[in-house]
């Protein structure tokens, strides 16, 4: 089984943001970097079901500049088999950031293509199923259980009030949810073996896309509480400003 991971590079999400000078873009000076969360699920899985088979070939692939190659070195380092860097610049618009994976994708013999269900940075749930859409694929998104049996593939997605059972032939594009395995910690052997396990640099152009980002700006700070009384004389009080203040009520 041959199997490919779409991974990204992306702020920590305990990091604190600050806006760049243009108003456009993060400032990224002392920002730590890390591989998407949710593409680590995606990684685990594909390392797990090559182990699975005993047999078969993993290979992560992630697009953006020189920094990516060190999100590429951590799956190296928990057992993907070989990386493919997309040097380029990143896009706002998912669809070109989807052709783009496609075209690297396409005729490359996959069984599997795995991505997490979104990135944390724009939380747009788009990109993996824009590729298989275009690869012509069956997609199984947001999938918190994956199981891969002869030449199906099978998982399950919660929706309101229960789960989906899903199943496609392979070749197939999925995207991982939390809860569908526990991603392992790179070992020290692992990292030591990642330094030597082949990374494939490849230049790339995207389209200038129809969305782009106008603006950035942070979240207004949170207002400070306030006290309105104690007991149940403070009961009418807070019924009162939650109508005539907060207009919640």
């Amino acid at each position: 089984m041959k199997i490919a991971v779409c991974l990204k590079r992306v702020p920590d999400t305990t990091t604190k943001i600050v806006v760049g000078a243009g108003g456009k873009s993060i400032d990224e000076a002392g920002v730590k970097f890390v591989p998407n969360p949710y593409d680590e699920y995606a990684v685990e899985a594909a390392i797990a079901l090559k182990e699975k088979a005993g047999a078969g070939e993993t290979v992560v692939v992630s697009l953006g500049g020189d920094a990516a190659q060190e999100t590429i070195r951590t799956a190296l380092a928990m057992g993907i088999d070989r990386g493919v860097l997309l040097k380029g610049d990143g896009s706002a618009d998912g669809l070109e950031v989807a052709r783009v994976l496609a075209a690297e994708l396409n005729g490359g013999g996959y069984d599997l293509i795995l991505f997490g269900k979104m990135a944390v940075d724009d939380y747009h749930h788009a990109v993996g199923v824009m590729v298989g859409e275009i690869l012509g694929l069956p997609v199984l998104s947001s999938v918190s259980a994956l199981r891969v049996e002869g030449g199906t593939v099978g998982g399950e997605r919660e929706i309101e009030g229960g789960v989906e059972v899903l199943a496609a032939a392979l070749p197939a594009v999925v995207t991982t949810d939390k809860g569908v395995n526990t991603p392992r910690l790179p070992s020290l052997k692992g990292i030591m073996a990642a330094k030597k396990k082949p990374l494939e640099v490849k230049p790339v152009s995207l389209g200038a896309g129809t969305m782009v980002v106008t603006g950035l700006s942070l979240p207004p700070e949170r207002q400070a509480g306030r006290i309105v009384g104690e007991g149940p004389d403070a009961a009418a009080v807070l019924a009162q400003l939650l109508r005539t203040e907060a207009k919640v009520i």
